[in-house]
């Protein structure tokens, strides 16, 4: 069976996961700002590289992304992706309706990226986390490379051994607000080496994927 082949019943799999993990990731966040955080529920689908470039807005979009390598029993790559504009919205949410710019003249504001690289780490562990209990291994994620870039460059240099393992990758698409503002939309790119993959769906008691 192919990656490109997953049935919905793979698909429910991956979207429940990704609701458990953004379901823990906003509990964090409520606490952090001491406010109540909201959620939609995510959605989940497996694209190509070439698709996954369209779904965040096309190699020309600025985006802002921290990469992490899955370490402990089983391993993988994960990217949190978020537009400049959703970046800084998320920022301005989580520090009580301060303006911060992700930018300071020409250079990236360090003290953006800071927060940024939190909420990211929040994110991502609680991600994580809800993974490694469906499949009762340790999964922990890594300290996060961080870019502002075009899509096309991120992408393309964070995927280049990444292709010798897969074609595709698994993205869940999650939105989040305070409930007095507009969602904030990021994704999450999840490129699970193909032992990681397997224990996804045994755990799950979904049959099929060798």
């Amino acid at each position: 069976m192919d990656f490109k082949d997953l049935s919905q019943i793979h698909l429910e799999v991956l979207r429940e996961i990704g609701n458990i993990g953004t379901g823990n990731a906003v509990t964090s966040m409520s606490q952090m700002v001491n406010k109540r955080i909201d959620m939609k529920m995510p959605s989940a689908n497996v694209v190509t590289f070439d698709e996954m470039m369209e779904v965040i807005g096309g190699p020309d979009e600025v985006v802002v992304a921290m990469l992490f390598q899955i370490q402990g029993e089983a391993k993988g790559t994960v990217f949190f992706i978020l537009s400049v504009e959703e970046a800084e919205h998320l920022v301005s949410e989580v520090s009580n309706g301060a303006t911060l710019n992700l930018f300071n003249g020409e250079e990236p504001d360090e003290f953006t990226l800071s927060i940024l690289t939190e909420i990211g780490n929040i994110m991502t562990g609680s991600y994580l986390s809800a993974l490694s209990d469906f499949l009762k291994v340790q999964m922990l994620p890594s300290i996060p490379h961080l870019g502002v870039d075009l899509a096309g460059s991120i992408l393309t240099a964070g995927l280049v051994e990444l292709s010798n393992v897969s074609d595709y990758a698994i993205i869940i698409n999650t939105e989040i607000n305070d409930g007095d503002s507009k969602g904030i939309r990021g994704h999450f790119l999840l490129i699970p080496e193909h032992e990681t993959l397997v224990k996804i769906f045994e755990a799950l008691g979904v049959n099929g994927y060798e």
